[in-house]
C-alpha cells in the first residue's frame, strides 16, 4: 500500500527525567530520560513537553539526543498549561536547527469555562502563533491537547485553529466510552488530523492502568489507525517506562508484535 509500517505512527510523550516521581501515587523512581523512553518502547516520534520548568533553556544541547529520531514536537504551552514568552521563538530555533523537528504542542491547554478562561491563548492569538510557525521554508504543525471530559466546552473554535488534535482519556473507567467520546471530538474538530493518546498509568486515580484497558486503547487504536480515522498513537509517558509497570510492558511487547506490519 505504500504507507509504511505500524510504528512510523507511533510517538512517546516526554518529560525529563523523574518528573513524576513522588507524585502521582507511582511508589517508586523513574530514571528514564525521554530518548531512553523512545528506544525502550522502539518508537521513532517523540513529543518533549516541560513538566514544572524543565528542562530549562538553553535547549540545544538537550535535544540533541532525539537527533536519530523521525520526528519530534516540542511543547510551547507545558504541563499545567504552563507557557512562557520565549517558548515559541526557542521552539522555532530548534525547528532551525534540526530538521526532524515538525511541530509544537499545546499541553493542558483549555480550562474549565467557570473559571472565566476557556483555553490558555484565544483563537486570534492561535491565528498570531500559526503565523510565527514557519522555519526553514517548512510549516511547524500546531498540536493541542483535548480530554474527554471538555468535550462539553466551547472548544471547536480552537481545536480549528490547530493541526494535530491529541485525544486523550483521563481516567480509565472512562475508557469505555472510548469510541462515543472520540465521535464528539470529530464532530468538534473536522479539519484538524487526530491522534490517539493512551495513557500508560491512570493519573486520573493515581494507580497503574489495567491491562485490559491498556490492551482495549490500544487495539482501538490500530484499527482507527488502518481506518484512517487518526493518524498516530502516543504512549505517556517516558517517565515511568522503568518502573515495570505492568501495562507498560504490556504495550512495549504490543509494540514490537505489531509496530513492523504495513499500515
Amino acid at each position: 500500500m505504500g504507507n509504511g509500517i505500524v510504528r512510523d505512527k507511533f510517538w512517546i510523550w516526554g518529560h525529563h527525567a523523574g518528573s513524576h516521581n513522588d507524585h502521582w501515587g507511582l511508589t517508586a523512581n523513574s530514571r528514564m530520560t525521554p530518548a531512553e523512553g523512545a528506544f525502550y518502547l522502539n518508537v521513532p516520534n517523540i513529543i518533549l513537553v516541560r513538566y514544572h520548568d524543565l528542562p530549562q533553556p538553553p535547549f540545544e544541547q538537550y535535544a540533541l539526543a532525539f537527533r536519530p529520531l523521525k520526528q519530534v514536537v516540542w511543547s510551547i504551552v507545558g504541563a499545567g498549561g504552563a507557557t512562557e514568552n520565549y517558548e515559541i521563538e526557542a521552539a522555532r530555533k530548534l525547528a532551525a536547527k534540526f530538521p526532524n523537528f515538525t511541530g509544537v504542542m499545546m499541553d493542558d491547554f483549555f480550562s474549565d469555562p467557570a473559571t472565566g478562561k476557556v483555553a490558555v491563548h484565544d483563537v486570534e492569538s492561535l491565528d498570531a502563533i500559526q503565523k510565527q510557525l514557519t522555519v526553514a521554508d517548512r510549516k511547524l504543525d500546531l498540536w493541542v491537547v483535548l480530554y474527554n471530559h471538555q468535550l462539553e466546552h466551547p472548544v471547536g473554535p480552537h481545536l480549528e485553529t490547530c493541526d494535530v488534535v491529541t485525544f486523550w482519556t483521563w481516567t480509565s473507567d472512562q475508557l469505555v466510552d472510548l469510541e462515543k467520546n472520540f465521535n464528539r471530538a470529530e464532530e468538534l474538530a473536522s479539519s484538524p488530523r487526530k491522534i490517539l493518546g493512551c495513557y500508560m498509568y491512570d493519573y486520573g486515580t493515581r494507580k497503574p492502568m489495567p491491562v485490559d484497558l491498556m490492551q482495549h486503547q490500544c487495539e482501538i487504536g490500530l484499527q482507527w489507525l488502518r481506518d484512517g480515522r487518526i493518524d498516530g498513537m502516543i504512549f505517556l509517558a517516558s517517565c515511568i517506562c522503568d518502573l515495570e509497570l505492568a501495562a507498560v510492558e504490556w504495550t512495549r511487547e504490543w509494540i514490537q508484535k505489531v509496530g513492523d506490519k504495513p499500515l
